[in-house]
């Protein structure tokens, strides 16, 4: 097991930050692999991805919530802070960089420095962190180190607040095969280690400012739980040293002060914790026995109290109605259905999730957070936890500026064969895209650059898989707000409803197939509003799909053969997502998802047209 450091000048804390998918968390694994933090047996020595510890982050292949791990080289105690790529969990980004000193920027060789790379170094070089640059993937057959190294420059003269952040150390990687060398190998197959990124942690990160004479303070950037000791709150301490037993003040956002005391200290070691004596100034604890502790909160010196500075978070930019299922198959799948119940989930989410925010809106409530994936991650994890709920279409959270309303602003950047940017012109130009920029690679691909407001970014990226058979590359980031634009015309075709609430049935489902696609199988129970298809045409069509064939005596040989049917089209959650008008709204439970038609008597729909 790790050894305590007393000696602040021994620690070095540094984040982990790219672009997403270009192998932040891999380039982790190999850091703890190499320095002995597992024994040779351990399972976690033939595991890839160790941090990616939720069950949403493996399945997605994705860093969902920030991490923070610790390894031992040497004398040395290096903290570690894996990071997600993803724009919609920047929030996880802003509350964790200030507990580093210094940042690993992992770039891939191929694709360069993109937009999630330029957002997360505008923020660690804001935050004063010092930059490492390692340039990973460099076996890739498409690599361009030169014009990488080239456009990193550019960034960097970009984005540095001042002239010490313009000279950065450059490494070069293959994270999955756990090699690195200061200069690019003439061969990706030659021999190398990860010793080379340890020495530059060890030599470029400054040891952390500390004031280990002056009273303890320790700002609450993560927490966790576990059955035994209940909630850790998670921190660097800032100054002083800390003890189990110490009397401590929780300074709360609101400004009241909590007394508390320190039950235990841990400190990281691999994807585990371990009890130590004392914690000192500098290095990143776990105290258990602040139960009221939030993220941003100050833990104090009980004779001394001072609140630290509150981490900024940037605002949401979409939100969406979250509330207990209104259908008439209510209550029938899940098993935490109420509003009172919902509303207890997303309190707790909120202790941990610092991009959220949750308003009430009559029985149900306004969730907004940072995009499509950021409040899909959440339904998803409600409905695993037996939740049953109702989602409305997603809505761009808008601001007043200066008497002006005013909306999100992206910046679209997408990478196509060069045959299928016409069909990406056509889709954008619907939606009131700006071309920004367009240049072709030699390699036919073709790189195109958009602004455009957030609202019309919905749903894009399932219509531009299947236009382009599934060959598009897009990212996008928040860039800023423009005034709010006139609505868009609806692009999508109307919807097949459910006529009357019953089982489906083969016979009656073949008149769905005729007029649009089919969402919904044979022998399905359905209810009058349900949508059960897309119509070929832009109206909408109710169609009663439990109608069975009447018998007779008679018989003929062609309509008494067997039905053949297509299979449904089933959506997952956030196509179903990406789907929704604002007359209908997404049933969500731990075992279907079903889309609906927010007013189910027909009569009463055509009256409110």
């Amino acid at each position: 097991m790790a050894n305590t450091i007393q000696d602040p000048t021994k620690i070095r804390n540094i984040a982990i930050i790219a672009h997403v998918d270009h192998g932040k968390t891999t380039l982790v694994d190999g850091l703890l692999k190499q320095s002995q933090t597992f024994r040779d047996n351990q399972a976690e020595m033939s595991q890839d991805l160790i941090m990616d510890s939720g069950d949403q982050e493996r399945e997605r292949g994705i860093t969902i919530t920030a991490k923070v791990t610790a390894v031992q080289h040497g004398d040395y105690r290096i903290n570690i802070i894996d990071t997600p790529g993803h724009a919609d969990f920047s929030g996880e980004v802003e509350r964790t960089l200030n507990m580093a000193d210094g940042c690993l920027l992992i770039v891939d060789a191929q694709e360069g420095p993109m937009p999630q790379t330029k957002f997360v170094l505008t923020k660690a070089l804001a935050a004063g962190l010092k930059p490492i640059v390692v340039i990973n993937k460099i076996d890739k057959p498409g690599t361009r180190i030169s014009e990488v190294e080239n456009e990193l420059a550019d960034l960097f003269l970009e984005l540095a607040v001042h002239e010490d952040q313009l000279h950065y150390p450059v490494y070069y990687a293959i994270g999955r095969a756990g090699k690195s060398w200061e200069n690019p190998p003439e061969n990706s197959e030659a021999d190398g280690d990860l010793e080379v990124i340890f020495d530059a942690i060890i030599s470029h990160v400054p040891a952390p400012k500390v004031e280990l004479d002056k009273p303890f303070q320790m700002l609450v950037t993560a927490l966790a739980w576990d059955t035994f000791k209940g909630k850790y709150a998670i921190g660097r301490i800032m100054r002083g040293h800390i003890k189990p037993g110490d009397p401590v003040t929780l300074c709360k956002k609101d400004g009241s002060f909590v007394k508390g005391k320190v039950e235990l200290v841990f400190m990281s070691h691999g994807v585990s914790k371990f009890e130590v004596p004392e914690g000192v100034a500098g290095d990143i604890v776990q105290l258990t026995g602040i139960s009221g502790a939030q993220i941003g909160e100050t833990i104090a010196d009980s004779d001394n109290p001072k609140a630290l500075p509150v981490i900024e978070i940037e605002a949401p930019t979409l939100k969406i109605y979250l509330g207990p299922n209104t259908s008439p198959f209510k209550g029938k799948e899940g098993e935490f259905t109420t509003s009172r119940q919902i509303g207890e989930r997303l309190n707790k989410e909120l202790e941990t999730n610092v991009g959220l925010r949750v308003e009430e809106d009559g029985i149900g409530f306004v969730v907004s957070g940072r995009g499509e994936l950021h409040l899909s991650v959440l339904i998803e994890t409600m409905r695993r936890e037996g939740y049953e709920f109702e989602v409305g279409r997603p809505q761009v959270v808008t601001r007043e500026h200066n008497g002006v309303t005013e909306e999100p602003l992206e910046e679209l950047i997408i990478e196509i064969p060069a045959e299928h940017v016409g069909t990406i012109q056509m889709e954008l130009g619907a939606r009131r895209a700006v071309l920004k920029e367009q240049f072709a690679s030699p390699k036919g691909v073709t790189k195109l650059v958009y602004e455009l407001p957030t609202r019309a970014m919905l749903g894009i990226r399932n219509i531009l898989m299947t236009n382009t058979k599934g060959t598009v590359i897009m990212n996008s980031l928040n860039v800023g707000y423009q005034p709010l634009g006139a609505p868009l015309q609806q692009l999508r075709n109307g919807v097949l409803i459910a006529f009357e609430t019953g089982v489906t049935t083969p016979y009656s489902l073949q008149n769905v197939e005729a007029r649009g696609i089919c969402f919904v199988g044979p022998a399905e129970n359905v209810y009058a509003g349900q949508i059960i298809g897309l119509n070929s045409r832009q109206e909408d069509m109710e169609i009663n799909v439990c109608k069975a064939k009447h018998l007779t005596n008679m018989r003929s040989s062609s309509s008494d053969g067997v039905v053949q049917l297509t299979p449904p089209t089933i959506l997952s959650l956030e196509q179903c997502i990406d789907f929704i008008e604002k007359d209908e709204l997404l049933e969500v439970t731990p075992k279907s998802l079903r889309i609906r038609k927010r007013e189910l008597d027909p009569n009463k729909r055509k009256r409110q047209k």
